[in-house]
């Protein structure tokens, strides 16, 4: 089985999806990569790209013909400026040229290189694009065909996906729940020690913090900016940002803090009552996905569909628990989460194309519970069950996006992720594993059957469920 790093799960991108934003991005880079290593750039007259499926019927609503020409010009999702995304955006369909790969000047515009196949869909993954390289008088030189296969993961259809490192590298391999248990019972060393020093594998100790440091700041920024922002989200349904108008209740109109830092010492040090703190974690995830929907810079938490439900769970920690009191307490939430999402990518699927939402809230509610209840004291076997009653409430729920857009019911999903998690925590903390009837390994292999019962339509199409409700006039 492929052996993953947390850090291929919890990585910073743009929004507003990892499976029709990010995955295609990198796929244009990866045609960059190829034309660069080919030295064929000289000879390129232009790009057709063509989508398939969810990609083809959802693309226009997720920016996945935005994304692939900002790959396309070599821009790099992770560190690519604000500004340059808002400046592409804006001007997206006035484009009569590229820089293709960032060195030389192509025809291209969105009417003539893109073309959306809605009605016909790859056989190996909804999520399916090919990526022509034209030369002169309209030769093709080579096709490329790349899937989006969840989470901002790729694979290049005749091309073996590489793991990050050799299964035999690993020195505690995970490939279930149990094995988790297993390692800790042999080492006796506790969950997130044993998943940082597989990480020792591919990344020095310091390489390590620096990462999980970057995460956690990235995740902290992205939701300051988002709970203090206000305005109408883009895409065209004009839904009105509203977690900088919660924020702002909750503290009473204090003036704005200079920084992320600042508010949270601001919230830390006021009293808030039960139902004060609820409306935060909603505001916190409301925030980040409000942001992930304006194309703004995120954490995929394994999706951006479901970005906002980790970091409005480590926020409620930090701030409404006394379970963080180190940094090193929120690396091991983001190790605990991100090894739970590495089992469910290769247990089943994180892509709402192929699962569903389940496969995106879902998951991302059973990373979220089982971080918190491991930071908040659980056992081993307590995280686990954590995991487990998390996606044992979200089997079965579909990805219906209104219009196409990572919006309605994207982002309130988000709050409730969070808010599941954080009662699928306290419930196992307060129970005995031994009497649970569910294993995690057993609801991720019922995830995986759920997937493969649920009807197509219901897999990010915009064609059934809400999108479809909200699509038709009312008598």
């Amino acid at each position: 089985m492929e052996h993953l790093s947390i850090f291929d799960i919890l990585k910073i991108g743009v929004g507003p999806s990892s499976s029709h934003t990010l995955g295609p991005w990198k796929a244009a880079l990866a045609l960059c990569r190829h034309i660069e290593s080919q030295q064929i750039l000289s000879e390129i007259n232009t790009i057709h790209v063509e989508l398939y499926g969810s990609l083809a019927l959802t693309g226009k609503g997720h920016g996945t013909d935005f994304a692939i020409v900002m790959g396309l010009c070599g821009y790099n999702p992770e560190s690519v400026n604000p500004k340059i995304i808002e400046q592409y955006k804006n001007g997206l369909e006035e484009i009569t040229e590229i820089q293709l790969c960032g060195k030389r000047a192509i025809p291209f515009s969105l009417e003539r290189n893109f073309s959306f196949w809605k009605e016909e869909m790859l056989a190996y993954h909804p999520n399916g694009m090919k990526l022509n390289i034209i030369g002169q008088e309209e030769k093709k030189i080579s096709a490329h065909t790349y899937f989006s296969v969840g989470g901002g993961f790729i694979e290049e259809e005749g091309v073996t996906p590489q793991a990050t490192a050799s299964p035999k590298s690993v020195p505690y391999p995970i490939d279930s729940g149990e094995d988790i248990t297993q390692w800790t019972q042999k080492t006796s060393l506790n969950p997130a020690r044993i998943i940082f020093l597989n990480e020792r594998t591919w990344r020095t100790k310091t390489e390590i913090e620096e990462q999980l440091r970057r995460l956690w700041n990235t995740m902290l920024n992205c939701t300051f900016i988002g709970c203090h922002t206000e305005g109408i989200l883009p895409g065209g349904l004009n839904l009105v940002r509203r977690a900088a108008k919660i924020n702002k209740k909750l503290l009473l109109n204090t003036p704005t803090p200079p920084d992320a830092s600042r508010w949270m010492d601001t919230i830390s040090q006021r009293q808030f009552n039960f139902n004060q703190i609820l409306q935060w974690v909603t505001c916190f995830a409301l925030g980040v996905n409000e942001q992930n929907a304006s194309f703004g810079r995120i954490v995929t938490a394994p999706t951006n569909g479901a970005a906002g439900v980790i970091p409005s769970v480590l926020l409620y920690a930090r701030l409404f628990t006394d379970c963080i009191r180190s940094e090193q307490d929120i690396f091991d939430f983001l190790l605990i989460a991100g090894q739970v999402g590495i089992l469910y990518k290769n247990g089943a699927t994180i892509s709402a194309a192929m699962g569903g939402c389940q496969a995106e809230i879902g998951v991302s509610s059973s990373m979220a519970a089982a971080a918190l209840t491991h930071i908040q004291g659980g056992s081993p076997a307590q995280s686990l069950m954590a995991a487990e009653i998390a996606m044992e409430h979200h089997l079965g729920l579909t990805c219906d996006p209104v219009q196409g857009l990572v919006q309605i019911p994207c982002i309130e999903r988000n709050s409730l992720g969070a808010i599941k998690a954080i009662t699928a925590s306290q419930l196992a903390i307060e129970s005995d594993p031994k009497d649970s009837k569910v294993s995690l390994d057993q609801i991720i292999q019922t995830m995986w059957k759920t997937s493969l019962d649920m009807h197509h339509h219901y897999k990010e199409t915009a064609q059934a469920g809400l999108a479809i409700t909200l699509s038709q006039p009312e008598c």
